[in-house]
């Protein structure tokens, strides 16, 4: 998982080895759709360990100017707005609403939350379809990738250990 602290530090340092994969998977949807970093005005929603922090240290390793909002930020919406990136990582259903968004936003829906039997996301889907310029769905959007990146770290440390 990438999780351990040796990893953490090489991450901001910009020599990680290994990468958590849940990032990773978000990094390889921007780049596969060609989506713009450098330069650009990506958001963060949600501070964690696992993604916020993480994604967060790639999109400004990418020359972008991040801003992580979290439960203390006020005003989100309002923060959201101007978000050429949108990443959503906290886990409460449908939260980011299709007004707080930019028009023609790329909004990564990583936060997975079951409600009624159905797996959600963080962003209310439906109505962000209509603003965003890419979206990821909830489920099937970067869990997939997720496990991918998986598989990627395990292969990279495979390698590592047998030189």
């Amino acid at each position: 998982d990438a999780l351990h602290p040796l990893n953490f530090g090489r991450l901001l340092l910009g020599n990680a080895k290994l990468i958590s994969f849940t990032p990773l998977g978000v990094m390889a949807v921007l780049e596969r759709h060609g989506i713009e970093i450098a330069g650009g005005l990506p958001v963060v929603i949600g501070r964690s360990n696992i993604v916020g922090k993480p994604v967060s240290i790639l999109l400004q390793q990418q020359n972008a100017l991040v801003t992580m909002c979290h439960s203390r930020t006020k005003d989100h919406p309002g923060v959201w707005r101007d978000a050429d990136i949108l990443v959503a990582a906290v886990a409460s259903p449908r939260m980011v609403k299709a007004a707080w968004m930019k028009p023609g936003a790329a909004v990564m829906d990583v936060g997975v939350t079951e409600v009624d039997g159905k797996l959600v996301g963080d962003v209310d889907f439906d109505a962000a379809l209509e603003v965003a310029g890419a979206i990821t769905p909830v489920p099937g959007g970067v869990g997939p990738l997720t496990i991918a990146m998986l598989l990627w770290n395990t292969l990279t440390a495979a390698k590592a250990q047998t030189g």
